[in-house]
């Protein structure tokens, strides 16, 4: 990058008072009074505060500069003054404003509707929450991939187009694949169970496709999935590298956004300062028990919705595993518990505000077995031979799970909609921008 110009989260330092500096981005606000001109000067690290005199440009662009509408883009030169009336106590005083590209009226200006920043999220991205959000995503991104390549895992890729279902037929998105239907993929969960025969431990950051017509605050019809495939894991061991990821993601957004998660959701900062393993753990027998006392109607053989998992969260400081669900509600591939074949070798993580986070299992290796629970869902197994021969030539165990990103980023800024946690969001209205 060309040093002549500095990012302004920069100039936001004593070591600066004083010096000539060279700026560009946005203007964020702006301000005329007389022979002045107050700029917000925003770019993607920060926003600093322009003073423009009447005095030190000329004139006629002076008034090309007072006339600027915001997010106009801009090229300042000026000296950094420290002043506690500036947001940040420092400003930058202008000596020459170039104008890159002047603005039309914004469309987005306060207090508009969700809809109306939904219609512009292209624009609405430009927004200072957005931004802080975008970066911890980022930041989460970056983690789940340090966090398993530290492991020795390998990131491995599966098709995102698919001919068969992986979390049930009723959430399949159909593609017309040549006069074939196929469908968008639900998880890469099917694939990396074959792959890991020959590559070992691997995990995956990719897109998943739910047609699931909820319009729950957490669910979106496209989202980033984090799914992991490990050889000889147990349920504990699979527990236990759920919670090692949690928590790595968890220092790493307080070791590099620390100031983003302050500006969003200030309480985060303290929660993730003080969150530590183990998480507890439950089964979902004592879960059952834990919701009845606190007077919720639930019947054994029931899955878990949101209001069920929101009480649950409210029950721990941290985060809680729960284990052991019935087989009836959980996928045809996860395995039996051998000391009672009704529960399944599986949990989800659960989150305050949020709920599941995580959803893993250790997987059913025997072909008959896997037969018999796709007849009893409904399913042809003829349709799943592939998956059925990692079965038949020298299976051994294993387990995986999947992790919700955008879950991730909607628990730690406790955002009250998980559309914010992604920069354009799929839901069953919503295919645009």
């Amino acid at each position: 990058m060309n040093k002549d110009w500095m990012d302004v989260k920069e100039v936001l330092d004593d070591k600066y008072t004083g010096k000539k500096v060279n700026l560009r981005g946005w203007i964020h606000r702006t301000r005329n009074i007389g022979n002045m001109v107050f700029l917000n000067l925003r770019d993607p690290t920060g926003i600093v505060q322009v003073t423009v005199a009447k005095d030190e440009l000329e004139e006629d662009r002076f008034e090309e500069v007072k006339s600027l509408l915001i997010e106009s883009s801009i090229k300042v030169t000026g000296q950094v003054v420290s002043d506690q009336r500036a947001p940040d106590g420092f400003e930058v005083r202008a000596r020459d404003v170039k104008i890159v590209h002047p603005a039309n009226v914004f469309p987005i200006q306060e207090d508009h509707s969700v809809e109306h920043l939904l219609e512009n999220r292209h624009l609405w991205l430009r927004s200072t929450r957005m931004r802080n959000i975008l970066s911890i995503r980022s930041t989460v991104f970056g983690a789940i991939h340090e966090f398993f390549r530290s492991k020795g895992y390998k990131e491995f890729q599966s098709p995102i187009i698919t001919p068969l279902a992986c979390e049930g037929g009723a959430t399949l998105f159909p593609v017309d694949y040549f006069d074939e239907e196929v469908y968008l993929t639900q998880s890469w969960q099917l694939y990396a169970e074959a792959a890991i025969f020959g590559l070992g431990n691997i995990y995956t950051i990719a897109p998943s496709f739910r047609a699931e017509k909820s319009k729950t605050p957490r669910h979106l019809t496209e989202f980033w999935h984090a799914e992991v495939e490990g050889l000889w894991l147990d349920n504990d061991e699979l527990i236990e590298l759920g919670e090692g990821l949690v928590l790595h993601i968890a220092k790493k957004v307080l070791e590099d956004d620390r100031q983003e998660l302050e500006n969003i959701y200030k309480d985060g900062v303290e929660y993730l300062e003080n969150l530590e393993g183990p998480f507890p753990r439950i089964t979902y027998e004592e879960a059952i028990d834990l919701l009845k006392k606190e007077g919720m109607e639930v019947i054994y053989g029931d899955d878990f919705g949101v209001p069920e998992e929101k009480k649950l969260t409210s029950l721990f400081d941290k985060p809680v595993f729960v284990t052991h669900y019935p087989k009836e509600i959980k996928a045809f591939y996860m395995k039996r518990d051998e000391n009672d074949p009704t529960k399944v070798l599986g949990y989800d993580l659960m989150v305050p505000h949020v709920g599941e986070l995580i959803g893993g299992s250790v997987r059913e290796t025997d072909v008959d077995s896997l037969i018999a629970r796709l007849k009893e869902e409904g399913e042809d197994p003829s349709n799943y031979e592939w998956f059925l021969d990692t079965r038949r030539y020298g299976s051994v165990p294993h387990a995986g799970y999947g992790l919700g990103i955008e879950r991730v980023i909607m628990w730690l800024c406790n955002l009250d909609h998980i559309r914010d946690a992604i920069p354009f969001p799929r839901t069953p209205n919503r295919y645009r921008p």
